[in-house]
């Protein structure tokens, strides 16, 4: 089966090697972008910008990058996925909760509540804010729901005047009823152990930032948590892959010989839209994942052989997928650690790690990586 290809006719892995890395040694911007990879791939990422001076950004960096920032600038009280599950009597469900990693999935998260229940055997109270109509009606009939709000464009509102009631101060003309937001924040002042779960693709920095301050205020007479669903593609893994490397998060330039974190200096989108890069490594290797951007430079595709692209890439070399083709050492959001995942559909496919170690072995001058 074809493994490779240059300018889309079939070539050996060899020849997709050399040219991957006589593009790479003619650019003067590279960017390694996507990152949808594991740790194993990650490293190797990295280890090549630094040989070549490139840019690395995920392409869920808007989501990871947002939570981030709030715990870095106001600070966030955070708890597991198992611990949720397993002690939690009290949910707070923030905004639209869709498809995000691996316990991300609305049906996965509902199956969840609806087997547990709370410490001590308690029936555990579930609130929703603003989830929005189509997701409102996937809730199992298990699960006792009290929804505070409907569409998710009023969540910040809605938020604001919770926060107000649960302390204590009065509010006017929220997005839900008085009614529901008094029985909420009483609900939430009872629990023995609460989590607020939210999606931060959903959700801007601000809210993030308010939902984490009410989270702090509960903190006050009760035990409250934060559970963030964490993005696709390990890019938890891929974070803090770039954390013990650099000593910084994704969308960090390595040009000037030392790692430089800049969230919109190096935003892989802006940076291929403004003509700023002139050869990009594109890496998915969980889903085959194309990127969405209206322009592509010369591009070396490290994906599943059936990726989309808007232009065909300058060199595509199929890699197999992490944890279904090879052993791979990713984030898994059940447990909130990095752990080994076994592969399930073992093959022959190349790593994207060891496809990188390839190209930079190829690249002229220093040693490789």
């Amino acid at each position: 089966m074809e493994q490779a290809w240059i300018a889309g006719k079939p070539a050996t892995l060899d020849s997709a090697v050399a040219a991957a890395a006589k593009l790479l040694a003619a650019s003067r911007q590279p960017l390694i972008a996507g990152l949808g990879t594991d740790v194993a791939g990650a490293r190797a990422a990295i280890a090549l910008a630094e040989r070549t001076g490139a840019i690395i950004d995920h392409m869920n960096s808007d989501a990871v990058l947002r939570g981030l920032d709030v715990m870095r600038s106001s600070g966030v009280m955070l708890t597991t996925p198992s611990e949720a599950y397993a002690r939690a009597d009290t949910l707070l469900l923030a905004g639209e909760i869709f498809g995000a990693g691996e316990i991300g999935s609305t049906k996965r998260l509902f199956d969840q509540l609806a087997r547990r229940q709370g410490q001590h055997g308690t029936a555990r109270r579930v609130y929703w804010l603003c989830p929005g109509g189509e997701l409102a009606k996937r809730a199992p009939n298990e699960i006792s729901l009290t929804f505070v709000g409907k569409q998710p464009r009023a969540l910040p509102a809605v938020l604001a005047a919770l926060r107000a009631r649960v302390a204590g101060r009065p509010t006017t003309g929220a997005a839900a009823s008085q009614k529901i937001l008094d029985e909420a924040a009483t609900g939430l002042q009872a629990a023995q152990f609460g989590v607020a779960i939210w999606s931060p693709q959903a959700l801007d920095a601000l809210t993030i930032e308010m939902l984490c301050g009410l989270i702090s205020d509960l903190n006050a007479t009760t035990r409250f948590c934060a559970l963030p669903l964490t993005p696709g593609d390990n890019a938890i893994g891929v974070l803090q892959t770039c954390g013990w490397m650099t000593g910084m998060p994704m969308r960090t330039g390595l040009g000037r010989g030392f790692a430089e974190h800049d969230p919109w200096l190096f935003d892989s989108t802006r940076l291929v839209e403004s003509g700023e890069t002139d050869c990009v490594v594109w890496i998915s290797a969980y889903r085959a994942q194309a990127p969405r951007w209206r322009g592509l430079p010369p591009t070396i595709a490290l994906t599943g052989r059936d990726a989309g692209f808007r232009s065909r890439p300058r060199v595509h070399i199929a890699v197999g997928r992490p944890g279904v083709d090879h052993i791979a050492v990713e984030h898994v959001s059940l447990t909130g650690t990095l752990a080994t995942v076994e592969a399930t559909q073992p093959s022959g496919a190349i790593s994207t790690a060891e496809a990188i170690r390839r190209i930079c072995a190829a690249l002229p001058g220093e040693p490789p990586c």
